[in-house]
C-alpha cells in the first residue's frame, strides 16, 4: 500500500511553470528524498502535497485518500500530515512539552501527558520537558521538533531542510538518530534537500528532480551506479564525459583503452559517451616508452590527510583524482590513464 501517489501534478507561479505533470509514489513506511539542485520544485512538491498550494492540475492522494484534483481541495489540517521546517518553528513562550503536546488538542489532559512522555523518552530528551527552545542546542530543538510533529501519529511527514541549520559536526548523527525515530514510529516520510550526502545517510529512496519533473527514481545505490540521464549521473557526482564506442555488453572503446563494465547493457545505438567518476580513474607514472597510451597533465595538488587529491586535465576536462597509497606526482608531470573496470554509464548519442 502507498501513503502518498502523486499524479500528473501540475503548477504555475506568475505565469511560470513551475512543476510539469510530476508522478511520485511513497510506499508505506519509506522515507524518500526529493533531491534537485535549487530551483527544480522540491519545495513546491512538498508544499502541494502539505496543501500549501493547490496544484491545478494532477491528483493527490494521501493513505488512498483523494485530498487535490482540481476539484477535490482537502485543507492542510484534515491530511493528517505532520510538518518539520527548516528554522524548526518552534513557539519560544511555551516549553518543550507544551511544544510537544501544541497539536493534541484532541486529548485529555492525561493522553496528552503520557503521549508527551513518550516523546521526550524517543527524543532522548527526558529531563528538558520545562525548558524553553533558547535554552536548548540546535541539536536539541531539532529532536522537540520532530517529537512534536510525530506527536499526534501522522499518516506522512514532510521534512524541508531540516538539517540546513545544525552543525557540520553533529548532523549526521542527528540524522541517523531522526532517521531510527521516524522508523521506529513507523511513519512514511517526504524529504527536501539539495545534499546529496543528507540524502544518501537519511532516505530509502532516492526522487531526483530536474525542470518540475522526476528525472529518477530508485535506492541511493541504483541511482548512483545506474543513473538514467546525464543529469541524474551529474547531479550524483563530479565526473567527466569520454567519447566511446560501444564495442560488445561489456566493453567501451575510449580515447583511454578498452573499459569493461562489470554489467551487461543492451544497446541501440553504439556511438556515445560514457560518464567516468574519480574513483574509477587511476593515475600511474609515465616512465613507460609506450608512446599510445593516453596522458594527463596534472595540474594541481592538495593534502587531505589520508592521500593527495590531485586536479588533472583528461579529454580537457578538469576532474580531481585521489591518488593511491605511497603515490606522488608533481605539477605539470605527464601522467597514464587508466579507467577501472566498474559499471558504466553509456549515454548513447
Amino acid at each position: 500500500m502507498s501513503s502518498l501517489i502523486l499524479q500528473g501534478v501540475s503548477y504555475h507561479y506568475n505565469g511560470t511553470q513551475v512543476l510539469h505533470g510530476l508522478d511520485l509514489t511513497v510506499g508505506k513506511d519509506e522515507i524518500v528524498c526529493l533531491l534537485g539542485a535549487s530551483g527544480c520544485g522540491k519545495t513546491t512538491t512538498l508544499k502541494a502535497i502539505a496543501g500549501l498550494i493547490e496544484a491545478k492540475q494532477g491528483s493527490v492522494f494521501i493513505d488512498a485518500k483523494l485530498v487535490s484534483d482540481g476539484q477535490t481541495f482537502v485543507s492542510p489540517e484534515h491530511r493528517n500530515i505532520g510538518m518539520m521546517f527548516q528554522d524548526y518553528a518552534l513557539f519560544p513562550h511555551l516549553t518543550v512539552a507544551n511544544n510537544i503536546a501544541f497539536g493534541l488538542s484532541k486529548m485529555n489532559k492525561a493522553q496528552k501527558q503520557q503521549r508527551v512522555d513518550e516523546m521526550l523518552k524517543l527524543v532522548h530528551l527526558i529531563g528538558c520537558a520545562d525548558r524553553f527552545p533558547h535554552q536548548l542546542s540546535g541539536g536539541q530543538q531539532q529532536r522537540v521538533a520532530i517529537a512534536r510533529a510525530l506527536a499526534y501519529k501522522p499518516s506522512l511527514l514532510l521534512l524541508d531542510e531540516p538539517f540546513s541549520n545544525v552543525d557540520t559536526q553533529v548532523r549526521f548523527e542527528l540524522i541517523a538518530d531522526i532517521r531510527r525515530i521516524i522508523k521506529t514510529q513507523q511513519v512514511s516520510a517526504v524529504f527536501v534537500t539539495h545534499s546529496k550526502e543528507e540524502a544518501f545517510a537519511f532516505s530509502d529512496t532516492l526522487a531526483i528532480m530536474h525542470r518540475g519533473k522526476i528525472a529518477q527514481q530508485g535506492s541511493p545505490e541504483q541511482l548512483f551506479t545506474s543513473p538514467s540521464s546525464k543529469e541524474v549521473a551529474e547531479f550524483l557526482g563530479q565526473g567527466i564525459y569520454l567519447s566511446a564506442n560501444a564495442l560488445t555488453a561489456t566493453e567501451y572503446k575510449t580515447p583511454f583503452g578498452v573499459v569493461e563494465s562489470d554489467v551487461l547493457h543492451k544497446h541501440k545505438a553504439r556511438v556515445g559517451q560514457i560518464y567516468v567518476r574519480p574513483h574509477q580513474i587511476e593515475l600511474i607514472s609515465d616512465n613507460t616508452s609506450d608512446k599510445q597510451s593516453e596522458r594527463a597533465e596534472i595540474l594541481n595538488s592538495r593534502f587531505i590527510g589520508s592521500a593527495y587529491v590531485y586536479t588533472v586535465v583528461i579529454a580537457e576536462q578538469e576532474i580531481e583524482v585521489a591518488a593511491q597509497y605511497g603515490q606522488s606526482f608533481e605539477q605539470n608531470e605527464q601522467v597514464i590513464i587508466k579507467i577501472k573496470p566498474h559499471t558504466v554509464n553509456f549515454f548513447e548519442l
